[in-house]
């Protein structure tokens, strides 16, 4: 079986002229003799002013000798500009694109509302988006960040009654040790991706007020250390069984497996320890108990799961 918690028992960022300072009173200054402008110095003077009537204050003469009038590189801008913008002639300097404060989100993936909500669940391609039924009003999101990688981030999306989408908190996760698989097969060690409903809880603990059925029992006890030399103890106090290969409605501990065993099965939502798990997507305990209070089976519950690259799809 595929199950962390069934394996876990096999392993252990210059001054102004005198004239402006007021002049002589009473005399008068004998005149000077007016100088005959040399040829030359006319024409010098001609060619100035024909430059500056052409070139303006800001031409190729202006102050200091700084040649104003030589191109400067144009202000990077978006490749893509929004409907409205000005062109790339009049537009000012772009600024960098902000990000959610909440998710590190891009911009192109932020909400077009005030209230937060999304028309369709970001990262998820028409593919995926078309896997989640149409009543399903909660969708818990596993992420994970390659093909081949057990970090994963968890985020429990809600459907308003408008029928858009809006995020809860992104919490850090982890999947399978060797990362994620569309065919999942017993001890590949990878978490299996697709979107599957979620029906049933229950733990170690006592019920921390499920409302889907929640079974409290001995018999979710990890013992043993995980591939990283954690201990394993504890990691069944919360669990939320994933519907893949087993009876839904039943125990997550139902060991029943309707595709067969080599499928694999066992594979849960569960506290994390501190490493990666055998299939499982596992959280912190305060969040696993957030979300066992959270999930509704009046809301259908279902889980999207994959790496980054799948879900795009």
């Amino acid at each position: 079986m595929s199950g962390s918690h069934r394996a876990a028992h096999r392993r252990s960022a210059g001054a102004p002229p005198s004239a402006e300072r007021g002049g002589s009173r009473g005399r008068r200054r004998k005149a000077r003799p007016r100088r005959r402008a040399l040829p030359g110095t006319a024409a010098l003077l001609l060619a100035a002013a024909a430059g500056w009537f052409a070139l303006g204050p800001g031409g190729a003469f202006a102050a200091h000798g700084r040649a104003a009038g030589v191109p400067q590189a144009a202000p990077e801008l978006p490749s893509t500009l929004p409907t409205g913008q000005a062109t790339p002639q009049q537009a000012a300097p772009a600024q960098p694109l902000p990000s959610d404060a909440h998710s590190g989100t891009p911009a192109a993936d932020r909400s077009d509302r005030a209230d937060g909500s999304y028309a369709a669940i970001p990262g998820l391609g028409a593919g995926f988006l078309a896997k989640i039924p149409a009543d399903a009003n909660q969708v818990v999101l596993a992420t994970g960040g390659g093909k081949d990688s057990s970090d994963a981030t968890v985020t429990l999306w809600s459907r308003t009654p408008d029928n858009r989408w809006r995020p809860g908190e992104t919490w850090p996760a982890h999947n399978g040790y060797s990362g994620w698989t569309a065919d999942h097969q017993v001890g590949d060690l990878r978490s299996p991706i697709g979107v599957f409903t979620l029906s049933d809880a229950g733990g170690l603990n006592a019920d921390p007020g499920s409302k889907l059925p929640y079974h409290q029992d001995r018999g979710f006890v990890a013992t043993g250390n995980g591939f990283d030399g954690e201990p394993l103890a504890g990691a069944f106090d919360y669990v939320v069984a994933i519907d893949y290969n087993r009876v839904v409605g039943s125990s997550p501990l139902d060991s029943r497996e309707p595709m067969g065993e080599q499928k694999g099965g066992g594979i849960w939502l569960h506290v994390d320890h501190g490493g990666p798990t055998h299939a499982c997507i596992s959280v912190s305990e305060d969040h696993m108990a957030a979300l066992v209070r959270t999930l509704d089976p009046a809301a259908h519950p279902v889980i999207v799961m994959g790496d980054t690259a799948s879900l795009a799809t």
